[in-house]
């Protein structure tokens, strides 16, 4: 079977949303027999343009192990307006179009979400070459980006719920992430015929747990402290300025052992120069940033942790899953949510006790617990154990994605009977 492949990323070695996700499926497609080739977007994640060794051109032609890889043109806005974001999805929705039709004959398509407007490509190709199309539910869109403030224009808003109806209608097969994902769909009119709950998953043979003091912790004089480690983007669902007034609340704070609290903030996004700026402001000395890490180095990175955080804005858990949970889980180690209770991770952590949860955008709740686990090296190291076990036996990568492959070659199968 020839799959085709809709994904905004398909970057190398990049700690980076739905990246590693997307990789693995089509790796192990391929491995399972089945010809993958991905329309993807010119490197652009890691930094405010695409990459340069990819500028000035339209397409490039790659191959990336089995998986045949063609990149294409995507404007890079100089800041995130939402003029800017709609321009960013537009200009991939008409270079991606143009690069599947030269990309040959396939027997269906896999569309990754996000953007929204990636759908919108994937029914076309699927118009003009006569196949299904499928589509992967990572966030509820345009809900989350309502919720966070980055749609605000009536009619715009109305336009991207007329897309997402037209989207969900008119694609073959929906993956969701979660059975909340399923419930909101199914609201919305979608049939449940249609929809397949599977939850992202985690490579738990590369993520696996590290010692606390490692090459990382040493390299970045980590080992003298109580790590409270948040690695991934640096945007706006996140509302990381929480991070910031724990910090100011704990400036002196030490754990039984004498090590001093230290927030550590990796990654890259819109908001990060913001959060760098405002560090400085309030003079924060527990707060330090390092850039986005290579995907190799995400074990060690966790290992160089004793907590981990997983914050989100209220009102998001509901449309919008962290992929870092399964990582942080993998990795071993237990991990503070800041999230709404009955969203998913807030059902996850009550089942498994793997970390904790605590209200989100509450610098004052996220001070306080973090104030009350430091030294409690025990706990930790039990709750990360349980997370670790959990993501072995629900979360591991093969059992995923080839349920996906089923999942793909049943669709195939039934629209080919269709016919």
């Amino acid at each position: 079977m020839k799959i085709l492949v809709l994904s905004l990323y398909y970057e190398p070695d990049r700690c980076q949303s739905n990246g590693p996700i997307i990789r693995a499926l089509c790796e192990d497609w391929a491995a399972a027999g089945h010809e993958v080739t991905v329309l993807a977007s010119f490197p652009h994640y890691s930094c405010p343009a695409v990459w340069p060794d990819y500028r000035g051109r339209l397409l490039q032609f790659d191959r990336v192990g089995p998986v045949r890889v063609i990149r294409s043109y995507i404007y890079v806005p100089p800041n995130r307006s939402s003029l800017g974001r709609l321009l960013n999805y537009l200009s991939f929705n008409l270079s991606s179009f143009l690069a599947g039709m030269l990309s040959g004959r396939q027997d269906v398509i896999f569309a990754m979400s996000p953007p929204l407007t990636i759908g919108l490509t994937a029914w076309l190709l699927g118009l003009v070459k006569r196949i299904p199309f499928s589509y992967n539910l990572q966030d509820i869109w345009p809900e989350a980006a309502v919720r966070l403030g980055m749609l605000r224009n009536r009619r715009v808003i109305a336009l991207f719920e007329w897309l997402e109806r037209f989207i969900y209608h008119r694609s073959r097969r929906i993956f969701a992430i979660s059975e909340d994902f399923r419930l909101n769909l199914q609201r919305k009119g979608v049939a449940p015929e249609k929809i397949v709950v599977l939850p992202n998953f985690v490579d738990t043979e590369r993520l696996r747990p590290e010692l606390r003091q490692n090459d990382f912790s040493l390299r970045h004089g980590l080992n003298d402290h109580f790590v409270v480690l948040y690695a991934g983007n640096l945007g706006l669902s996140q509302g990381l300025e929480v991070i910031l007034d724990a910090a100011e609340m704990l400036r002196s704070t030490q754990d039984r052992s004498g090590e001093r609290v230290l927030f550590l903030i990796v990654g890259q996004g819109s908001c990060r120069d913001q959060l760098i700026d405002e560090t400085i402001r309030r003079r924060l000395t527990n707060v330090r940033f390092l850039p986005l890490q290579p995907e190799s180095d995400l074990p060690l990175l966790y290992g160089a942790a004793d907590l981990a955080l997983i914050p989100l804005k209220k009102g998001i858990t509901e449309h919008s899953v962290p992929c870092k949970t399964y990582a942080i889980m993998a990795c071993g180690k237990p991990y503070l949510a800041g999230v709404d209770p009955g969203s998913n991770v807030w059902k996850l952590t009550e089942e498994v006790e793997c970390g904790w949860t605590i209200p989100p955008e509450d610098g004052t709740a996220l001070a306080a617990k973090v104030g009350e686990l430091a030294g409690q090296s025990e706990e930790l190291a039990r709750r990360g154990q349980r997370g670790r076990a959990y993501a072995e036996g629900h979360f591991s990568r093969p059992a995923i994605t080839d349920a996906y492959r089923r999942g793909i070659e049943e669709m195939v199968v039934s629209a080919e009977v269709d016919q």
